[in-house]
């Protein structure tokens, strides 16, 4: 049986574990595996609370923070709030991204032309989001180019960093919601993906990962880092050619 998931770090508090891509927070149907909470029930007991201390968008991977205590969630949902927490995401977006580093600054609020109810864009009227990214490398596949960043959020807004490169002009690969064609994200939820959307999009989820979560707990900092699935690492992989940058990573194997 499929393991529930891959735990990164558990004592009394908290517990960091990696998110897998396809899996919700929370439950929306009666499985028992099907959403994160579900799964940390099935981990911790059915009698014993606790608390997400950070979401990730069903399709995004990665390191989220669960509180197994109530002293411990008020603890770091403070630090949320403050943001006092580091968090570095990972993600491979379409087209050659030319700045070497960038921040984007960009006020998000409700796409109302938007036929998916959740969707959200870039507006005037919007609230304050800015997201720091890098270039860790430039690569071409199968005759497209490709970029693979790091990103550092300011802010947490709801869908930031998606929102954010598609308004660049670098959407995720992958990403059904802000990849140019919403009706993606309405066949993916209507369970009505056909083979041909599934090519065009490329990848099984989009390419956005949560790599790391840092922040000072018990009086000194820590770090919870996760390295992406396969289907993610694959891709990178298969790079036709790259120019890697000074950041240091090569794959996500072994940075």
């Amino acid at each position: 049986m499929e393991k529930l998931f891959e735990i990164i770090h558990e004592d009394a508090d908290l517990l960091a574990i990696n998110k897998p891509a396809g899996l919700v927070c929370h439950p929306t149907k009666g499985d028992d595996r099907s959403s994160l909470v579900s799964r940390m029930r099935l981990h911790l007991g059915g009698d014993a609370a606790f608390h997400l201390v950070n979401r990730l968008d069903r399709e995004t991977s990665g390191v989220v923070i669960v509180a197994k205590t109530d002293a411990a969630a008020r603890e770091l949902r403070k630090m949320w709030e403050g943001r006092r927490v580091r968090k570095e995401y990972w993600a491979v977006v379409h087209g050659r991204v030319m700045p070497e580093c960038e921040t984007i600054d960009a006020p998000l609020g409700r796409d109302e032309a938007s036929r998916v109810a959740i969707k959200d864009c870039v507006r005037a009227d919007g609230a304050a989001s800015r997201t720091d990214f890098e270039v860790v490398q430039r690569f071409a596949r199968a005759g497209s180019e490709f970029t693979w960043l790091k990103l550092l959020p300011q802010t947490g807004r709801k869908h930031q960093i998606r929102i954010h490169l598609a308004h660049i002009g670098h959407p995720i690969v992958g990403d059904k919601l802000y990849g140019g064609d919403e009706d993606l994200y309405l066949a993916l939820v209507e369970d009505r993906l056909t083979d041909a959307q599934r090519k065009r999009l490329i990848l099984p989820h989009h390419a956005l990962h949560a790599r790391a979560v840092s922040f000072e707990w018990r009086g000194k900092e820590v770090t919870f880092q996760a390295g992406p699935e396969e289907w993610f690492t694959k891709f990178l992989a298969s790079a036709d050619s790259g120019e890697p940058n000074g950041a240091g990573y090569v794959t996500a194997e072994n940075s």
